[in-house]
């Protein structure tokens, strides 16, 4: 029996073919996805049929990871309305602080619905879509996740046309438009994700998505966990599928006191448990994990470009980062051209001596005064950061001036006082 498993992640679609009985790997495909924070779902389905080419076709049942969090808005044909807005664009955070405000502050997100939204979260995108985009926002029927859009998609047109079951309980909105004539279905896990679900319960949260785009849309259907939604017309059977961060769980098969640190796109951190979690200072998200337990997790927007780029700043690459003792050394008196996102590269070689005229640290503390400043300025002018002893003293006559450093008239080192430039100076 052949399986594949699809991962629709923000920069490409990766499908493998593997054998159920014990994982063998038999074949592999993938396609990249366009650059940015927004994206036309039919890209997403582009890139799993080229990837999925020879491999979905011989596969008896398929489960599709993705994305989290990211919004794709349909109308009453099942038409998509506009490019779906990515976990990573983040201009929905003054909707995310407004929402907050409105439904009760963080202590009532974390205990409805597992977390407090920010950003990335699908409600914050409902409500930027109605405050920047009413017209869209009004002709919005469903709301799905890119998993639960490709499922939907899978179970109508790839490969073939599909024999899906009925909607069950726990879906909401009108159902049998566009594909897939049972409706969209998704799973806990990254229904978690949106905003408008509760974990603890494993319901939707209609009215929170209503408050958030101005009418209830439709939702697709929570599915259990090992339920089959679907079938294709090649007779392979669809499996719930899950969120990316599930999807990774389910496949190390963590255990409660197991810890995953992950380095992708973003960066996380997660595990099992069998208790929902409630965070109310939002540094936790209470997610709900693809078997029926939960899964807390922390995640930060930047994880692998941020280490692209300190290797660049450092004159190597991924793998020398992981190397013990990598660029150790390396970055002293470099020309830094390169800089992190969002930081700017400094001119000229980094200082060594704090206080040194024409370096930064001179022109910060020279904006800095008051009496905290004015002794730490005196204790620190003698010789090893020692007070001057021998402030106010006449040196005797012909005796060397052993006082050091730059407040006492020593010129500052020049260049070549720091190490030679390290590897890939002047990049």
């Amino acid at each position: 029996m052949l399986v594949a498993g699809v991962d629709s992640s923000t920069q490409s679609t990766k499908v493998l073919l593997c054998e159920a009985e014990d994982g063998t790997v038999v074949a592999r495909g993938s396609a990249p996805h366009p650059p940015g924070t927004e994206c036309d779902p039919a890209a997403w389905w582009s890139a799993l049929e080229q990837a999925g080419t020879g491999l979905l076709d011989r596969a008896d049942a398929i489960a599709v990871a993705a994305q989290q969090h990211g919004m794709v808005v349909v109308d009453e044909a099942g038409e998509v309305i506009r490019p779906a807005l990515l976990w990573n664009d983040l201009r929905s955070a003054p909707a995310a602080r407004e929402l907050i405000a409105e439904l009760g502050g963080p202590g009532w997100w974390a205990e409805h619905t597992g977390s407090v939204p920010s950003a990335s979260f699908t409600v914050t995108k409902l409500r930027w879509l109605a405050t920047h985009e009413p017209g869209n926002a009004a002709r919005v029927a469903r709301v799905m996740l890119p998993h639960d859009w490709l499922t939907w998609r899978l179970a109508s047109q790839g490969p073939g046309r599909a024999r899906a079951g009925g909607t069950g309980a726990g879906g909401t909105g009108a159902g049998g438009t566009g594909p897939g004539r049972a409706g969209p279905v998704t799973d806990r896990g990254d229904a978690s994700g949106t905003g408008y679900f509760s974990p603890a319960t494993g319901r939707w949260l209609p009215e929170v998505a209503a408050a958030a785009l101005g009418h209830e849309p439709g939702l697709p259907r929570i599915a259990r966990p090992h339920e089959i939604v679907g079938e294709t017309a090649g007779g392979a059977v669809l499996a719930p599928g899950t969120g990316d961060n599930m999807g990774a769980a389910l496949g190390l098969g963590l255990e409660p006191g197991e810890l995953v640190v992950s380095i992708g796109t973003s960066g996380t951190a997660y595990a099992v448990t069998e208790r929902a979690a409630a965070d109310e200072s939002g540094m936790v998200a209470g997610f709900a994990d693809a078997t029926g337990r939960f899964l807390p997790l922390i995640a930060t927007v930047n994880a692998g470009l941020v280490l692209s780029a300190v290797a660049t700043l450092t004159g190597t690459d991924l793998d020398g980062l992981s190397s013990p003792g990598a660029g150790r050394g390396a970055w002293r008196g470099r020309h830094r051209a390169a800089a992190l996102p969002g930081r700017g590269a400094l001119p000229e070689p980094a200082r060594r001596d704090r206080g040194a005229p024409g370096s930064h640290h001179a022109e910060r503390d020279a904006r800095q005064s008051g009496p905290g400043r004015d002794r730490g300025r005196a204790r620190h002018a003698g010789r090893g950061g020692r007070p001057d002893r021998g402030a106010g003293r006449v040196p005797r006559a012909g005796a060397p001036d052993r006082r050091r450093g730059p407040l006492r008239g020593r010129p500052p080192p020049g260049p070549g006082h720091l190490r030679g430039p390290g590897p890939g100076a002047g990049a």
